[in-house]
C-alpha cells in the first residue's frame, strides 16, 4: 500500500487511534436538539465519517458553560441544560462510532467572546477579556469578572465527566486559537486585564491552564485532553489580516510568543495540540478557501512538532495524499485532520487505504456548503455532498421499476442526476454537445488555485464510467431525438452561456471562459468588465501570469451581488485584487471600446484606460430552449442546473440530487 504510514496507529495520552486520520471539528450547526442532545442528523453525521475509516472524530463546538453567554449553540455538556439527555444521545452515538474502531473526542468552548456570530448573539452584549472591539459589530465588549471565569472553568470539569460517561474518548479544547475566547485571553492585543489572568504570557494563558487541571481531576489523568491551538495569529491590526507571503508586523501572537506557549500548554497537562494559524481577524487562515496553497499549516505544525512531546494534529487542505504521508514521514505532524474533505466524501479513509483514490469526491474550498451555510443558516452541510449532515433523510430510494432516462447536458446537474439514477437502479443516458463533461467547471477551473474544480469534472467522469451510463459526447440533443427516444423521463440540464453585447472593436473582446479555456488570447493589458466573483477570480489569475490588469464595475463594490455565500473567501479574494496590482474602478458604465482605449462613464465624468483586449465577466444566461421546446410533449421532464437559474455549483449539485432520487 502506497501510503502505508498513514495507516499506523499513534495515541493521544492513553488512546490508541487506529490511522493518522482524524476528523477536524466543523461547525455543528443543525446537529443538535433543543435540550442539548445530539439529534438524529448529527449522530447520523459523525458515525458515517467513522463508517468510512476515519481513525479520530472531533464533533464541532459544543458550549461547556450557556450562562456567561446566554446565545444559543448547539449541544451542552452539563448541567445548564439536560445532562442526561446530553449523555444519552451521545452515548447512542459513541457507541456506534466505537463499532467501527474508531475514537470519538468532544470538542468544548470556553466561548466565542468578541467573535461572536451576530445572529448568534442576540440582545446579550458581547464579552471578553477586556472592553475590546467586537469583531463584527461596532460594539465595544464587556470584560469577564474573575467569577465568571471561574464558573467556566468549573462548567469544562462538569462537561468532561458527562463526556466521560457519555463514552467519549477525550476531549478537545476550544481553544486558544483563532482568536475565541480563551486566545482571546492568551493574546495581549485583546487582553489588557491587570489581574492574574492579565499580564504575562503565563497570566494570559492561567484561563487554559485552569480549564485543563480542572478537568484532569474531574476525570483522571488517563483522560486525554487535547487543544486547539494557533501558533501564529497573522493580525495587522483590528480586523485586518495579513495575506500570504505579506510583510508585516504581528500585532497579535508572533511565532516565537507561540512557540513558548507551546511548551507551557503541555506542560500544564495537555495531550495533544491541533495546529493552524490565524485568528477572525485574519480568517482566510483558520477557513482556507482556494486561494490558499494546500497544507498550509505544515511549517508552522512542524515547528510546534520539535519543541513539545505530544502528538500535533495538522488540519488546512490536506486533501493530497501524498502531501499527508510526506508529512508524517517528516516529522511535520503526527495525525492528519480532515475537515471538508470528509464532508466532500465520508468514506475519504477507507477508499484511500483501499487503492480507490480515482472515487474520492474531491472538496472544491467554495466553503459554500459549510461554512457559508453555518454563517447564513446556522446549518452545516457540502456544496458537492448533498447527503452531508442530511444521512438519513437523503437516503438513496432504491427504484421498483427501472426508468429510461434521458439527461441533456453534462455539466454538474446532468451528471449529478446520471450518477444518482444510476446508483438507485434507473437507466440514464446523458447527451453533451461538447467534448468534455464539466460545463462551467472546465473554465472555472483553469486558475492554479481552482484545480479541484477540475478534480471533480474527473470524479463524476470515473463515476459514470463505474456505473456504466451511458455517455455522449460531441452530441447536441434535438427534440426530436428526445420524442424518438422512447424514454420515461427527461431531464433537461443544457447550462448558460456568457452574456455579451458589442462594445465596438468586438475583435478584441473576448468572453472570460474564452479567455480561462484557452481560446483567445488577453495579451499583456486588459479590462475585466464585472467584477463579480468569475471576473475578479479571472482578474487575479491574469495578474499571477504578470498581465496587466483593472476591473471596471458598474455597482459601487466588487462583489456587490453573487458573491462566495462564505466570507471567508470573498474578504481574501477583495484583499488579493489590490495586494496583486489589480487596478479597480467602480460605479463605472462602460461605453466603447475602440483603437485600443476602453472609455466608462464614473460620477466623475468619463474615464479611459488603454489595453489590449477586454474580457466580458457579466454574468451568463440560461440556456432552457429544448425545455420550452418538450415541455408540454413529454410528461416527466425536469429543468436543472443553469438552464433552470444561474446560479452556483451546490444548488445545481443539490437541486439535481433532489430531482434524481425521487424520479
Amino acid at each position: 500500500m502506497k501510503y502505508k504510514n498513514l495507516f499506523t496507529p499513534v495515541k493521544i495520552g492513553s488512546v490508541k487511534i487506529k490511522n493518522r486520520f482524524a476528523m477536524a471539528p466543523m461547525g455543528p450547526l443543525g446537529l443538535a436538539d433543543a435540550e442539548g442532545g445530539f439529534n438524529q442528523r448529527g449522530i447520523d453525521y459523525y458515525v458515517e465519517r467513522a463508517k468510512g475509516g476515519t481513525g479520530l472524530i472531533i464533533t464541532g463546538v459544543t458550549f461547556s458553560d450557556c450562562k456567561v453567554e446566554t446565545q444559543s449553540m448547539p449541544n451542552c455538556p452539563n448541567s445548564t441544560y439536560n445532562p442526561v439527555h446530553f449523555i444519552r444521545t451521545s452515548r447512542e452515538m459513541t457507541e456506534r462510532v466505537h463499532a467501527y474502531g474508531s475514537k470519538i473526542f468532544l470538542m468544548m468552548s470556553a466561548g466565542f467572546g468578541r467573535v461572536t456570530i451576530p445572529t448568534n448573539l442576540g440582545e446579550f452584549p458581547p464579552v471578553a477579556p477586556s472592553p475590546i472591539p467586537h469583531r463584527w459589530l461596532d460594539k465595544i465588549c464587556r470584560p469577564l469578572e474573575v467569577e465568571e471565569i471561574k464558573s467556566i472553568v468549573k462548567s469544562f470539569g462538569d462537561g468532561a465527566y458527562n463526556a466521560k460517561r457519555a463514552g467519549f474518548d477525550g476531549v478537545e479544547i476550544h481553544a486558544v486559537h483563532e482568536g475565541y475566547l480563551l486566545d482571546q485571553f492568551a493574546i495581549s492585543m485583546f487582553n489588557q486585564r491587570t489581574d492574574e489572568y492579565g499580564g504575562s504570557l503565563e497570566n494570559r494563558l492561567r484561563f487554559a491552564k485552569e480549564v485543563v487541571e480542572e478537568i484532569k481531576s474531574r476525570c483522571g489523568a488517563d483522560f486525554p485532553v487535547a487543544l486547539r491551538f494557533s501558533v501564529k495569529s497573522m493580525i495587522k491590526d483590528w480586523r485586518e489580516g495579513a495575506l500570504p507571503g505579506e510583510v508585516f508586523e504581528e500585532k497579535g501572537r508572533d511565532i516565537a510568543e507561540g512557540l513558548e506557549a507551546a511548551k507551557l500548554l503541555v506542560s500544564y497537562g495537555y495531550d495533544a495540540l491541533d495546529t493552524d494559524v490565524g485568528t477572525y481577524d485574519a480568517w482566510w487562515w483558520n477557513h482556507p478557501p482556494m486561494y490558499q496553497e494546500k497544507g498550509l499549516y505544515r511549517p508552522y505544525c512542524k515547528m510546534v512538532k520539535e519543541v513539545v512531546n505530544v502528538p500535533v494534529l495538522c488540519a488546512g487542505r490536506m486533501d493530497n495524499p501524498e502531501m499527508a504521508s510526506k508529512s508524517v514521514e517528516d516529522g511535520e505532524c503526527d495525525i492528519v485532520s480532515l475537515g471538508r474533505p470528509l464532508l466532500a466524501d465520508p468514506d475519504y479513509v477507507n477508499k484511500l487505504r483501499s487503492g480507490r483514490m480515482d472515487e474520492i469526491r474531491p472538496c472544491i474550498s467554495c466553503q459554500e456548503g459549510c461554512m457559508g451555510r453555518v454563517q447564513e443558516y446556522s446549518m452545516i452541510n457540502c456544496a458537492v455532498n448533498p447527503q452531508a449532515a442530511r444521512e438519513r433523510v437523503t437516503a438513496y430510494e432504491p427504484v421498483v421499476k427501472a426508468k429510461k432516462v434521458l439527461i441533456a447536458g453534462g455539466g454538474v446537474a446532468g451528471c449529478e442526476a446520471a450518477r444518482v439514477l444510476a446508483i438507485r437502479g434507473h437507466k440514464p443516458e446523458l447527451f453533451e454537445k461538447t467534448g468534455v463533461l464539466g460545463g462551467n467547471l472546465i473554465p472555472g477551473g483553469m486558475p492554479d488555485f481552482k484545480e479541484d474544480d477540475h478534480a471533480l469534472a474527473r470524479w463524476y467522469e470515473t463515476q459514470l464510467d463505474k456505473l456504466n451510463v451511458p455517455v455522449h459526447l460531441n452530441c447536441e440533443v434535438t427534440k426530436d431525438d428526445v420524442l424518438k427516444g422512447d424514454y420515461d423521463a427527461v431531464i433537461i440540464a443544457t447550462g448558460s452561456a456568457p452574456k455579451v453585447f458589442s462594445l465596438g472593436d468586438d475583435a478584441h473582446v473576448y468572453t472570460a471562459a474564452d479567455v480561462l479555456n484557452g481560446v483567445k488570447d488577453s495579451q499583456k493589458t486588459t479590462v475585466v468588465i464585472g467584477g463579480g466573483l468569475v471576473g475578479c477570480e479571472t482578474a487575479l489569475w491574469l495578474a499571477q501570469q504578470g498581465k496587466d490588469v483593472t476591473i471596471v464595475e458598474a455597482l459601487d463594490k466588487l462583489m456587490a451581488v453573487n458573491g462566495p455565500l462564505c466570507h471567508a473567501n470573498k474578504d481574501m479574494l477583495e484583499r488579493l485584487i489590490p495586494y496583486n496590482g489589480i487596478k479597480v474602478m467602480t460605479g463605472a458604465k462602460v461605453t466603447g471600446f475602440s483603437d485600443g482605449v476602453l472609455t466608462a462613464k464614473t460620477a466623475e465624468g468619463t474615464q479611459s484606460v488603454s489595453c489590449d483586449s477586454v474580457i466580458l465577466a457579466v454574468g451568463y444566461r440560461e440556456e432552457n430552449a429544448l425545455y420550452h421546446e418538450l415541455e408540454f410533449d413529454v410528461p416527466e421532464i425536469y429543468l436543472l442546473g443553469d438552464a433552470k437559474k444561474v446560479s452556483n455549483i451546490m444548488y445545481a449539485i443539490w437541486d439535481a440530487f433532489e430531482v434524481a432520487n425521487h424520479i
